[in-house]
């Protein structure tokens, strides 16, 4: 057997943990990894545009499949340009590596061509940052970053000299385990007990859920029905906790609706289910607070705890679920059920008045027929900025359906690429990716990237040629808008200059049938919707201080846009509440 070079073994790892592609910009001290692809048929190079949209390819890659994604940048300003996503893809606990390919060996710390120090640039972003000084640290440092990233579920960072990976790698003498999977935490039967007696001595329990409930949805059902607790949850649980639930209250934060809020803050006992909302001001101060999370220190980093529970959401409840009394009164859940429903009622007039007639159109139309549409699998990746509140407000999810954003990070221009690395899992499921003209414009040369490889991603482009969460922001504040509108071209016709189908959609009329014809096209396709820049209302008497970044410190919700297909739920819901 020919013996490898560390780019060879380096490639032959990631294949054995189940990397399927590489995305990347090729370059100087990465190209001897980049060959060691070429000649591996196992995996597949992805040429983007710009690093940034390999790590968030990647990341969402990740996110979908569970499973180790990569990608990879050149030294210096090349793996730079990785940084954003990375951190993404850090805080949505995706698990990625990143190649860092760095300068010559001998050049390191003396002020070489393009030097900088990724050992230092990316450490916030990983939970292990190390470099490949000297070919004998394969494959044992390699195979501890997959078992990091994977492990602890996150980043992991390996920067290796462009000579140390042209040169030859040691003898494998064994073949060495790799860790492909996460386990399960069930905690200690102290803590059930603690939360056991917490549940039965509470008279109204509240669920708020997030990301960490996935896998967990029949568990948290039946704990509802248990203690008939209301169940509200953040935005990156909706896709986890709201289908199939007669408990139901909403989302709570900025882009929140219903009785969330309240449900939060008039019960006795709130509990935490996975999420890591950043909001506080949302969560209450005077009731009692129990928190359930798989990492250990996200626990009372929010709010002050009375138990703080260390282990999954589904083994949590597994465990607790048979031991609690099951509570007969439903005052509390049904008033809950019945604020909600009353709430989405009072909001649902903002995009079903004259929608039809309205010019330019309501961002809310669009994406309540988008809903509509959509695959009942489809794969959404969502711009930060308005078109997060368009998601949290009209995608309806239903358990096979997926919501992809920057939800954590909060960065712009997230959703192109985003698309591409959930495109690439699997070309046959529908990907969505809703981006505004200020993401999409962002990274919009990535757009390439899609004619490129002939992928079938439909990009629909809410062009209202504003940054309109910013200058909702600025509303708020009290100051006026500066700096945050655009002048767009017709997207649609570069999309057809770059070999995709594009088309220009400025009355509701066309909507409909330009997302069927979209949707049909094998392709790659962009439809480029003009939107209302003005489709927000602000309620009268909001001040300063309630807006700090993107979080609402008061208990009103700033954006009243309607909530589609969820008032129905609400409805169907409110129908099953016992009557006197």
């Amino acid at each position: 057997m020919a013996k490898q070079n560390v780019s060879e073994q380096f490639v032959d790892i990631l294949v054995r943990a189940g990397v399927k592609r590489l995305y990347g910009v090729v370059g100087d001290s990465l190209n001897p990894v980049v060959d060691a692809v070429r000649r591996n048929a196992a995996v597949e190079w992805i040429q983007v545009r710009h690093e940034e949209t390999a790590a968030f390819a990647a990341g969402a890659e990740a996110q979908i499949t569970g499973s180790l994604a990569v990608c990879a940048g050149s030294c210096g300003p090349g793996n730079l340009h990785l940084i954003n996503g990375l951190y993404d893809a850090h805080r949505s606990m995706a698990p990625v590596l990143a190649l860092a390919s760095h300068i010559p060996s001998s050049e390191i710390g003396l002020g070489y061509f393009q030097e900088t120090h990724p050992e230092l640039l990316f450490q916030e972003c990983s939970h292990y940052n190390e470099m490949i000084s000297n070919p004998q640290q394969m494959p044992r440092l390699l195979q501890t970053a997959i078992q990091h990233a994977i492990g602890r579920g996150g980043v992991s960072v390996v920067s290796m000299p462009g000579d140390i990976a042209s040169q030859q790698a040691p003898e494998k003498s064994i073949e060495h385990a790799l860790v492909t999977s996460r386990p399960s935490v069930k905690p200690g039967d102290e803590e059930i007990e603690k939360l056991c007696r917490m549940v039965d001595e509470a008279k109204r329990v509240t669920l708020f859920c997030g990301s960490g409930t996935a896998g967990a949805h029949a568990e948290v059902m039946a704990f509802a029905e248990r203690v008939k607790a209301p169940v509200g949850h953040a935005l990156r649980g909706k896709e986890w906790i709201q289908y199939d639930n007669p408990y139901d209250v909403g989302m709570s934060g900025l882009l929140g609706y219903g009785a969330a809020y309240e449900a939060t803050n008039e019960c006795d006992l709130l509990i935490l289910l996975g999420t890591d909302f950043p909001y506080n001001a949302f969560l209450p101060t005077d009731v009692k607070i129990v928190q359930v999370d798989v990492r250990p220190e996200h626990l009372g980093r929010r709010s002050k705890l009375d138990l703080a529970v260390w282990g999954d959401v589904r083994e949590t409840l597994r465990a607790l679920t048979p031991r609690v009394r099951a509570k007969t009164d439903r005052k509390f859940l049904d008033r809950m059920l019945k604020k909600h429903a009353d709430a989405l009622e009072g909001v649902v007039k903002a995009y079903t008045r004259k929608v039809e007639k309205h010019v330019p159109i309501h961002p809310e139309y669009v994406a309540a027929v988008l809903d509509e549409l959509a695959d009942d699998d489809a794969v959404f990746t969502v711009d930060t900025g308005m078109c997060n509140v368009w998601a949290a407000r009209y995608l309806t999810p239903n358990g096979r359906r997926r919501v992809i954003g920057s939800f954590s990070h909060g960065s712009m221009a997230n959703a192109l690429p985003q698309a591409i690395g959930a495109q690439f899992t699997d070309r046959n499921r529908q990907v969505v990716s809703m981006s505004g003209d200020g993401g999409f414009t962002m990274l919009m040369g990535d757009f390439l990237t899609l004619v490129q490889y002939n992928l079938p991603v439909k990009v629909v482009l809410f062009n209202n040629s504003s940054l309109g969460m910013v200058e909702l922001e600025m509303l708020v504040a009290g100051l006026p808008s500066f700096g945050t509108t655009y002048k767009n071209p017709d997207f649609a016709a570069v999309a057809r200059a770059a070999g995709a189908y594009g088309v220009r959609v400025e009355k509701p009329k066309q909507l409909e049938g330009a997302l069927k014809d979209a949707f049909k096209h094998k392709g790659p396709a962009l439809v480029d919707v003009v939107t209302d820049p003005n489709a927000l209302s602000i309620p009268p008497k909001i001040s300063a201080d309630m807006v700090t970044g993107f979080a609402l410190s008061a208990s009103k919700i700033v954006l009243d846009g309607g909530v589609g297909r969820m008032l129905q739920m609400a409805r169907s819901n409110l129908r099953n509440v016992p009557r006197p």
